[in-house]
């Protein structure tokens, strides 16, 4: 019975913020997230081993947000938990052609490993390894064709992806860059029926 004062002043004031932390919530819940890959360590002390795990977990939207994250611990939920986090809270945003895949061909590297991403057409699917493949699903790319040079460690692949998308840019961001129209840039990049489709689209 001591508890009802309490209680009752709670339910008068809904809650400073809140609102707020629950429409954050509910953004958290939409987000996709996928484990890309996960590294048993063992540290040698006294004694004897002491294991610890690491994970590297690739957060999105479906809509051209995208982030990484890797995180260590005890135990492996807790580090797919920290990877997690840190991967939402690390996110970018990669334009995309029709929602579905990039503008244009982009290439990264990092350390030994090396990506080339290019669009595709609709119907492709996304054509990508193990690592590229959870980025593009998490973004929401319907499309698109990819190829791994190089150094296949999943942290290499991912960081060298995410150099690639973050080069990618939109007609309407390069035309305000150069000071010109987005029908100039899309006439360069293809020209005819499908250069006036394009422009239609970033003029709308």
């Amino acid at each position: 019975m001591a508890q009802t004062p309490t209680q009752n002043r709670d339910d008068r004031r809904p809650g400073r913020g809140r609102g707020r932390n629950k429409e954050e919530q509910s953004r958290e819940d939409e987000l996709i997230d996928k484990l890309v890959h996960i590294n048993r360590v063992a540290k040698v002390v006294k004694g004897g081993r002491r294991f610890s795990f690491a994970a590297l977990v690739v957060a999105g939207d479906g809509s051209g947000r995208v982030g990484f994250g890797t995180g260590k611990a005890r135990e492996v939920p807790e580090a797919i938990r920290k990877a997690t986090d840190q991967a939402k809270r690390e996110m970018i945003h990669v334009p995309l052609r029709d929602g579905r895949t990039l503008h244009h061909d982009v290439e990264g590297d990092f350390g030994a490993g090396k990506v080339v991403l290019r669009s595709a057409p609709p119907g492709t699917g996304i054509i990508a390894g193990g690592p590229m493949r959870a980025v593009f699903e998490a973004m929401g790319v319907q499309d698109v064709v990819t190829k791994s040079i190089g150094s296949a460690n999943p942290h290499n692949m991912i960081k060298a992806t995410f150099k690639a998308l973050a080069n990618s840019s939109s007609p309407r961001s390069v035309a305000a860059r150069r000071g010109k129209k987005v029908s100039d840039i899309v006439a360069r990049r293809g020209g005819g029926a499908g250069a006036a489709a394009v422009k239609e689209q970033a003029d709308g």
